[in-house]
């Protein structure tokens, strides 16, 4: 019997575990002062790419056993800075649910008064509410609270006795990165939904066309879809593009961030008729 739900998980799992592998070394090996702040430094975008696989896999877990998710979610954890079910909680049966509501939305992008917040506010806000908002949310779901609570004590348990062996590598091996891969995430998805106020699921998102930003996030500019059908798996998305893309407004797109796209990053884009039928038409 396979151990994942979907093969296609398998070497991206792989790849997380040899980052992981790697942060491991740097923290027991690494004697001089420079190395672990290098190090910090490389893993940023990397780091930020493997925040949008936690996503996914929150969304649909990628091992068919609990404890096997449960260690991948330690590992996440370390990377990401987001830990077992607090993106289940915050985002899958948070933001999903009210998103098109910008007065629940756990994301939201608007301020009290209606007006539209910048990245820098959105993003410094969303990061110091994840946790909070996701366990206000946990609060209707009392089994996912349990496991959000009990792996989060975990997790900070593994890191307490990391900064006891070694102080110095722990920060920047990981509690800095993790600090640093939540706020990049949140700022990531202030370009998905800002400004859109709409009740359809085809126009309330912008979406990111670019093969190398959807092969290093798992299909995540196909964003319209996954609000669509947010329990399908990642590898599915471009074909539901598809489906969706007549539906979807030509102005609704945007440029990939940094590394992909250094001048214009995240910048909107208008496709035109030709490339909306296109990508309309079934793959021969």
């Amino acid at each position: 019997m396979t151990l994942f739900r979907h093969p296609e998980d398998r070497i991206p799992v792989l790849l997380f575990a040899c980052v992981f592998a790697l942060d491991l070394t740097v923290y027991f090996m690494a004697s001089s002062w420079w190395l672990p702040i290098l190090w910090f430094g490389i893993g940023i975008i990397p780091k930020g790419w493997i925040s949008a696989w936690n996503h996914h896999h929150q969304h649909l877990n990628m091992f068919r056993h609990a404890p096997l998710n449960r260690l991948l979610e330690l590992i996440f954890g370390f990377q990401t800075g987001v830990t077992s079910h607090t993106w289940f909680l915050h985002h899958v049966v948070g933001h999903h649910v009210n998103y098109l509501d910008q007065e629940k939305d756990e994301s939201r992008w608007k301020r009290d008064d209606g007006s539209t917040m910048g990245e820098v506010e959105y993003s410094l806000i969303t990061t110091l509410t994840a946790y909070p908002r996701a366990y206000q949310v946990g609060l209707r779901y009392p089994k996912a609270l349990r496991v959000f609570l009990v792996m989060g004590v975990l997790q900070l348990a593994l890191l307490g006795v990391m900064f006891w062996h070694n102080w110095y590598n722990a920060l920047f091996v990981f509690l800095l990165p993790m600090a640093t891969s939540l706020y990049v995430t949140a700022w990531a998805t202030y370009f998905h939904h800002v400004g859109l106020e709409t009740q359809e699921h085809a126009e309330a998102s912008y979406n990111i066309l670019h093969r190398g930003y959807n092969l290093m996030t798992g299909n995540l500019g196909y964003h319209a879809a996954h609000h669509a059908k947010q329990a399908l798996h990642w590898s599915k998305l471009p074909q539901l593009h598809a489906q969706m893309a007549k539906d979807i407004p030509a102005a609704h797109y945007r440029q990939p961030g940094i590394p992909f796209v250094w001048s214009g990053s995240e910048a909107k884009l208008e496709l035109t008729d030709e490339q909306v039928e296109a990508m309309a038409r079934p793959a021969p």
